[in-house]
C-alpha cells in the first residue's frame, strides 16, 4: 500500500472512535509546500472569553470594528499575494453584506462560522442544524458562491458531540475545521488525529484539525490564534516548518481580524488571564503576519485539501 493511501487510526488514540485519515499528496508551489490560511471573521466583543460580559442581545450596542479590521486583513493579503478561507459569522454577514462580497471578489473562500458564535457543544442537534442551515443560506445568498466549509465557534466539536459531523454532511457541507487536538480550558480533543481525517465511519464530511506539533506524548499548538501572538515568531515559524518537513503535511493557520487592532475598546471586569490572552502583542500581530506570509506559501482551505477528493 502506498504511504499516501488511506489508513485507519487506532480507536484508542482517536477519542474512542476509529477515524480513517485522508493522506493525500501535498500541494507544492515553486518547490514549497502550500499551507492553508484561514480567518475567523468575528468582532472583538464576540469572543468566547467575553461571553459572560457581553450578552448577544447587547451586541448591537457595541462599537463594531469587524468591517474595518477585515478590510485591513484583505489589504495585507493582497499586498502579500495570499488567498485564504474566511470562516464568517452569519451575524456579521447580515450587517456587512458588502464586506462579504469584497471577500469573494478578492478570490478568497467564503465559509461558515455559525450564525452567532454559539458553541456547538452547547446546542441540541436540532438547534445546531438550524444554525448551520441558516448561516449557509445567508452566506451563499450574500456572497453568491457555494459554502462548503465550517468551523465551530471556539473549536467546540469534540468527543461528546461527534454527531455534529453527521448534521454538517446532511446540510451540504463538505468539510469542517472544528477540532484542535490539544489540551485547553475552552476547547480541545487531544486524542483526535492531528491531520485530515473522516470523522465518522461512513466517511462523507472531512475534518481538517488546526495544526499541532508532536512533542513527546503531547500535541503542542502551533496553528495560530493567541499562541501566535504570545510566543516569539521564530518559535512559531520553526514549529510550522517542522510540520512541513518532518510530517510532510500542510499547516492550517488561523487568526481573527480583531487581533490586528490594538486600538479596540478594552473590556471591563475581565480576569488578568483573559486580559493577557486577548490584548498581548496586538500591536505586533500585523507585522508577524507579513513575515508569515513571506516565509511560507499559502492558499485557501478548499484548494489545499480538495474536500471530496481521493483519499
Amino acid at each position: 500500500m502506498s504511504p499516501l493511501a488511506a489508513r485507519v487510526v487506532d480507536a484508542e488514540t482517536a477519542g474512542g472512535e476509529a477515524f480513517r485519515t485522508k493522506d493525500s499528496a501535498p500541494v507544492l508551489r515553486d518547490g514549497r509546500m502550500v499551507n492553508a490560511m484561514s480567518v475567523d471573521v468575528e468582532d472583538y466583543f464576540q469572543v468566547q472569553a467575553f461571553a459572560d460580559k457581553v450578552d448577544r442581545d447587547a451586541w448591537e450596542s457595541q462599537e463594531s470594528r469587524v468591517e474595518r479590521n477585515t478590510e485591513a486583513v484583505l489589504a495585507l493579503f493582497a499586498e502579500s499575494g495570499v488567498t485564504a478561507t474566511f470562516f464568517t459569522l452569519g451575524w456579521v454577514a447580515e450587517r456587512h453584506p458588502a464586506l462579504i462580497r469584497r471577500i469573494v471578489d478578492a478570490g478568497h473562500e467564503l465559509a461558515s462560522h455559525g450564525y452567532a458564535h454559539i458553541r456547538a457543544d452547547s446546542q441540541t442537534a436540532d438547534a445546531f442544524r438550524a444554525d448551520i442551515r441558516r448561516t449557509k443560506g445567508l452566506l451563499e445568498d450574500t456572497g453568491g458562491v457555494p459554502v462548503r466549509g465550517y468551523r465551530a465557534a471556539t473549536f467546540s466539536i469534540g468527543e461528546g458531540n461527534l454527531w455534529a459531523f453527521d448534521v454538517l454532511a446532511e446540510e451540504g457541507y463538505a468539510y469542517s475545521s472544528s477540532i484542535y487536538p490539544v489540551v485547553h480550558d475552552y476547547y480541545g480533543m487531544p486524542r483526535a488525529p492531528r491531520f485530515a481525517f473522516y470523522p465518522r465511519q461512513a466517511g462523507g464530511i472531512e475534518e481538517y484539525p488546526v495544526t499541532t506539533l508532536r512533542f513527546g506524548s503531547r500535541n503542542l499548538p502551533c496553528g495560530g490564534g493567541g499562541y501566535f501572538r504570545l510566543l516569539p515568531y521564530t518559535m512559531s515559524r520553526w514549529a510550522m516548518k517542522r510540520v512541513n518537513t518532518t510530517d510532510r503535511r500542510p499547516c492550517i493557520f488561523y487568526f481573527h481580524p480583531w487581533e490586528i487592532d490594538p486600538g479596540q475598546p478594552r473590556m471591563a471586569g475581565i480576569s488578568a488571564k483573559t486580559r493577557f490572552r486577548h490584548y498581548t502583542n496586538l500591536d505586533r500581530m500585523a507585522g508577524r503576519l507579513r513575515h508569515l506570509c513571506r516565509d511560507f506559501a499559502w492558499d485557501r482551505m478548499d484548494r489545499v485539501f480538495s474536500p471530496g477528493g481521493e483519499a
